[in-house]
């Protein structure tokens, strides 16, 4: 029985509160991190507009950049494109104590490389052969490794689309690789099935989450991330703010009299 995606709507007071209690637990995380030394991949992958970049922001915008790394590269270089394909990604891996989340991965190359006719079908064939190996070896290495699949559907992906195009502040977010996208509908839903045939594995399963509503999609997904890091709270010694010294003490506001300072128009 397919899975009802138009869900009653999340009100954001009650969102906002939530998300906050989710955001302190990840701060909770971070430390526990740092202290076991742990190394954590997040990959996120989906559709356009499946809404990679607003859960992201969510899970990282209370925690330390030095601790939870975003990774996005851009188009591979003329000399990137000369090397073994995974290769380009090796060095953005986490060293001890850092989670990074690849807001899209080496998985370009199950989905919108082989739709879009940037790859050869022998790339994706080959891609699916090895991405398996691949990961066994991060995992066995003492990465912690999960795969999130945000998974939009057909009608709220075009609403997400049409308010792109009026929006202003979104319209950075439409480029002509999107418009090209829009018409692939099923050619993406076949490359996602072919991907997740091939790289599905126990060691590396991939996890659905389903993002028709964001709202909904962004609390479920820290949720799950607090849940599959094993963690415990680290104690911290009390802070108390020690006296101010007053060596060398003089009048640091009048010498900025005459300095440049930004209009104060709110």
């Amino acid at each position: 029985m397919a899975q009802d995606t138009h869900s009653e709507p999340l009100k954001r007071k009650a969102y906002e509160k939530e998300l906050r209690k989710l955001q302190s637990e990840l701060c909770q995380l971070q430390e526990w991190v740092k202290q076991e030394q742990m190394r954590v991949i997040v990959v996120f992958e989906g559709r356009d507009a499946a809404g990679k970049g607003g859960t992201i922001r969510a899970i990282t915008e209370r925690v330390s950049p030095r601790v939870f790394r975003v990774v996005a590269l851009p188009a591979p270089s003329s000399r990137e494109k000369s090397q073994m394909y995974l290769q380009r990604y090796v060095p953005h891996f986490p060293a001890a104590g850092e989670i990074v989340i690849f807001d899209r991965s080496w998985y370009n190359r199950a989905g919108v490389e082989p739709v879009m006719g940037f790859c050869t079908p022998e790339e994706h064939e080959r891609f699916l052969i090895g991405c398996p190996v691949f990961e066994k070896y991060m995992v066995e290495s003492g990465i912690l490794l999960l795969k999130i699949w945000l998974e939009v559907g057909k009608a709220e992906q075009a609403r997400r689309f049409a308010a792109r195009i009026d929006d202003p502040l979104r319209q950075w977010k439409l480029s002509p690789m999107d418009l090209k996208s829009w018409t692939r509908w099923y050619d993406y839903s076949q490359a996602r099935d072919q991907m997740l045939a091939a790289t599905d594995t126990p060691y590396a399963p991939w996890y659905i989450l389903r993002s028709d509503n964001k709202k909904k999609a962004r609390l479920n997904c820290i949720r799950f991330l607090l849940e599959k890091i094993p963690h415990r709270r680290v104690k911290r010694p009390k802070v108390k703010l020690p006296p101010r010294s007053k060596k060398g003490a003089y009048d640091d506001e009048a010498s900025l009299q005459g300095k440049h300072f930004i209009p104060e128009r709110y």
